[in-house]
């Protein structure tokens, strides 16, 4: 047969399989791949399991179960202000990534041109090739990584579709401030500009900072499409749960991709998710729990030869290793794993150009045990 001609020539396999599967292979502590090594809720679980016996085990809506859509609504506007239609803004999906996927394939024609900022979660520039459109990249720098609004306005063009923002920042660990929203409103004003915001980490924000959610903003909610996921909520990331909230409008277009990728999410997952949130401390009380992760960890990083960067929110910390050694970050991460058993991903993967600034990115969402134990070996580099 005649070899298929691929879409994606130029990628392979995500850079979070292949280190999980070494850490694996050679029994190296997880540092990588951003999930957590703890059991979810077990009321949780039970809160399934009574789904599942109440008989919730056919097809949900192809938007979601009411009933959760209700309580995500509710929770956004208790959070940000911000009023979601249940019934026509409201979406749910088969995690984030699935709802990145769907808005832009909703959206982006061929050459349509997406800004993205790097270093960037790896399904985006994908994605948007995918869909014929025109990848514009604008790399920021560690070890603060704020966006240079300046040079986004020199990147706008009458082709500029989309722009896709991401905090808290996956890998970096930084977060929009109010002034960055107030330089972006005035960028898409009057422009037909969309906005995609990444906002699975929402919930975990640290030292009393404010999540600036799109939701915020009616200026920017009213063309914005928002990605949330109750992976990261509910530390249940194999659940692949998530959403998309959206102006009616918007959400049409994105559900007529929804309902051919993947049609509905798992029926009773949601039932349980739907009761789970009500009780509104599963989220207010995140960024304590996950703060106290962060500074254990810091302060364990501390005694290494890493040197750390600013973390503000997700359940990532980079660390540069520039006073340790001069090897590539991909050699170095691989070494790191087999030589002192910690696997972490080198930041050149989230670079579409493979910028190699000697940093890697280590997730602290583990126990303090495996914490413990990862910055043990780290002391012996």
């Amino acid at each position: 047969m005649r070899p298929v001609t691929s879409k994606l020539p130029q990628t392979g396999t995500t850079i979070f399989t292949v280190m999980s599967a070494l850490a694996a292979e050679v029994g190296a502590i997880n540092l990588s791949q951003g999930f957590p090594d703890y059991d979810c809720s077990p009321h949780l679980v039970h809160l399934v399991n009574e789904a599942m016996k109440n008989g919730h085990n056919q097809y949900a809506p192809m938007a979601g179960v009411m009933q959760l859509r209700e309580q995500i609504a509710y929770k956004t506007e208790k959070l940000y202000g911000a009023k979601y239609n249940p019934e026509t803004e409201i979406t749910i999906t088969a995690g984030g990534t699935q709802a990145i996927f769907t808005a832009i394939s909703a959206v982006i024609h061929p050459n349509d041109e997406v800004i993205i900022f790097e270093p960037a979660y790896d399904c985006y520039a994908p994605a948007i090739k995918l869909m014929g459109g025109v990848v514009k990249s604008l790399e920021l720098e560690p070890p603060n990584y704020r966006i240079a609004w300046d040079m986004v306005k020199r990147l706008i063009s009458n082709r500029t579709k989309m722009i896709i923002l991401n905090s808290p920042h996956n890998p970096t660990a930084t977060i929009l401030h109010k002034e960055d929203i107030d330089k972006l409103s005035a960028i898409v004003k009057d422009q037909d500009i969309l906005i995609l915001s990444d906002e699975v980490y929402e919930h975990l924000i640290y030292d009393g900072e404010t999540h600036h959610s799109m939701a915020r903003y009616p200026e920017l909610q009213k063309r914005s499409l928002i990605v949330a996921s109750f992976g990261k909520l509910c530390h249940a990331t194999g659940w692949k749960i998530g959403y998309c909230l959206a102006p009616d409008w918007l959400t049409q277009e994105f559900r007529k991709i929804h309902q051919f990728i993947v049609f509905s999410v798992n029926t009773p997952m949601q039932y349980a998710i739907a009761e789970y949130i009500k009780n509104e401390d599963v989220y207010l009380d995140l960024p304590q729990v996950f703060q106290q992760k962060r500074d254990h960890f810091r302060n364990g990083i501390e005694q290494t030869r890493f040197k750390l960067l600013p973390c503000h929110g997700s359940y990532f910390q980079s660390v540069t290793y520039s006073d340790i050694t001069d090897e590539k970050d991909a050699e170095f991460t691989i070494r790191l794993a087999k030589e002192f058993g910690v696997a972490s991903i080198p930041t050149s993967a989230f670079y579409n150009k493979g910028i190699d600034n000697h940093i890697l990115r280590f997730c602290f969402a583990k126990r303090q045990e495996t914490l413990d134990n990862a910055v043990d070996r780290l002391m012996r580099v």
